[in-house]
C-alpha cells in the first residue's frame, strides 16, 4: 500500500537508522530463550520493596502529584548534584531518563552538518539522537583504553571541528571497556583547546565491581556534560535522569525542554530524592548489585574461556553489564538464527558498528540472568556455532 503523502516521514526521521536492538527484542522475549541480548538490570535486584514504601510516603502528599518546574524537583536537584559530585545546583537539569537528556541536548545545540563524534561500536541511542538533528557523524574506535584520543587530535590537526564528541566513559555500551585515567585528561584537554562540548554519558559508572575507580572526564573540563540515571541502580520505570554541566548549557535545555513535555515526574523525582539521599542504605543497595553482576561477568567469562578457548577473545569486565565478544571467522547476524533456535539470544556486532564492520563481534549481557542460565546460554551458543559449521562444511 502506498503511503499517504501526509504520513511521510520528516527528512529528519528518514535520517533516522531504526535500532535492531529493539527489534531483536521483539523476536527473541520467548520463556524458552536465554535473552543476553537486552540491556536491562536485573529485575530482582530492583528495590521494589524499599521503592513502594517511598512511594506510599511520597504520594500522602498532594503537591508530590503537581507538576514541577522545567529544571526538575530542587530537593532532588540537590542531591543528584551531590551524587555527580557538585556543588551547585544550578548545573543540574533532570530528565525522562538520560536519553532524553542526549536527545534534548542535540536539538538545542547541533545544526544540521554540524560535526558530532560518536564511539564506534556507538551506544545506538546516541546514533539515532544525532542522526535526528542531521548532523555529519564520524566515528572514532573504542580502544582497550576507551575513546581514540590520539585520532581525535590528529583530526583536530588536519581541521576537522567537532560541535559535540560524545562517550560512553564508564563500561562502555557495548564495548564493556572504559576510558582510562591519561585518555579522560587528554580529551578534556582537546576539549579546552579546540572548543567542542564532551558528552560524557556515564549510566553504569555505580557498577563497578573490579579494579579503581577512575575520575570523571568532566572533572577535567568544564566543557563537559555529564549524564546519569537512576535506572540501572533504582529502576528504569521511575525515568529519572539527569544532565550536569555549565549553567549555560542547562539554560538552554531547559527553555527547549519547556517545549517537548512542560516538566518531568514530581512523584518520581521526589522517590529518587529519598532513595539516593539515603546514602547509607543507597551504599548497602549498590554494593549487592555490584556483587552480584560480578559474580555472573565471572560466570560468563568462565564457561565463554572454557567452551571456546582461543576461538573467541574480548575485554575481562570491570562493571556495567556487557562483554563484548569477537568470533573471529563467525558471521554473527547470520548465527543468530541459530542461536535462537538453539534456545539464546545476544546482539550481532553489526547493530553497532558506525564505519567498523564488528560483524564478527556479538554484546552479551549478563546481568539478567543467574550464573547457572549464563552457562547454560555459553553452551547453547556452542551448539549454534557447531550447526553452523556444519552447515557450512555441508556446502
Amino acid at each position: 500500500m502506498k503511503l499517504d503523502s501526509a504520513y511521510a516521514p520528516s527528512h529528519a526521521l528518514t535520517n533516522v537508522r531504526g535500532s535492531a536492538i529493539r527489534d531483536l527484542l521483539k523476536l527473541t522475549e520467548q520463556p524458552d530463550v536465554l535473552s543476553l541480548a537486552g540491556g536491562l538490570p536485573a529485575t530482582e535486584l530492583i528495590p521494589a520493596q524499599r521503592i513502594s514504601e517511598t512511594a506510599a510516603r511520597v504520594s500522602a502528599d498532594p503537591a508530590a502529584l503537581q507538576y514541577t518546574v522545567s529544571a526538575g524537583v530542587l530537593s532532588c536537584r540537590e542531591v543528584v548534584a551531590d551524587y555527580v559530585g557538585s556543588s551547585d545546583v544550578e548545573r543540574v537539569l533532570l530528565t525522562h531518563g538520560s536519553q532524553q537528556a542526549l536527545f534534548l541536548l542535540a536539538h538545542a545545540l547541533v545544526n544540521p552538518g554540524d560535526l558530532v563524534v560518536v564511539d564506534d561500536p556507538v551506544y545506538v541511542g546516541a546514533l539515532q539522537v544525532f542522526q535526528s538533528v542531521r548532523a555529519r557523524i564520524r566515528a572514532l574506535p573504542i580502544t582497550a583504553h576507551g575513546i581514540d584520543v590520539e585520532l581525535l587530535r590528529q583530526w583536530l590537526e588536519a581541521g576537522e571541528r567537532p560541535r559535540i564528541i560524545h562517550t560512553v566513559s564508564n563500561f562502555h555500551n557495548p564495548a564493556g571497556v572504559s576510558a582510562s585515567g591519561p585518555a579522560r585528561i587528554e580529551l578534556a584537554r582537546l576539549a579546552d583547546e579546540y572548543g567542542f562540548l564532551i558528552i560524557e554519558d556515564d549510566p553504569y559508572g555505580r557498577l563497578r565491581f573490579r579494579g579503581q575507580g577512575i575520575e570523571p572526564i568532566a572533572a577535567h573540563s568544564d566543557r563537559v556534560v555529564l549524564l546519569g540515571s537512576a535506572s540501572k541502580v533504582l529502576a528504569p520505570a521511575l525515568r529519572v535522569g539527569w544532565m550536569s554541566g555549565p549553567p549555560d548549557v542547562i539554560g538552554l535545555v531547559e527553555r527547549l525542554r519547556q517545549g517537548a513535555d512542560l516538566c518531568g515526574s514530581t512523584f518520581s523525582q521526589l522517590v529518587v530524592a529519598e532513595l539516593l539521599g539515603d546514602q547509607t542504605w543507597f551504599a548497602e543497595h549498590v554494593g549487592v548489585i555490584r556483587q552480584e553482576y560480578g559474580s555472573r561477568a565471572a560466570a560468563l567469562t568462565s564457561v565463554l574461556r572454557g567452551t571456546f578457548g582461543e576461538r573467541v577473545s574480548f575485554a575481562e569486565p570491570e562493571g556495567g553489564m556487557f562483554c563484548w565478544v569477537r568470533m573471529p571467522g563467525v558471521d554473527t547476524t547470520e548465527l543468530l538464527p541459530k542461536a535462537v533456535d538453539a534456545g539464546v539470544a545476544y546482539v550481532p556486532g553489526a547493530a553497532f558498528g558506525v564505519e567498523a564492520d564488528f560483524g564478527d563481534c556479538l554484546r552479551l549481557s549478563f546481568a539478567t540472568l543467574t550464573p547457572e542460565e549464563l552457562v547454560e546460554g555459553v553452551r547453547r551458543l556452542a551448539v549454534a556455532v557447531a550447526a553452523s559449521n556444519r552447515e557450512d562444511l555441508s556446502h
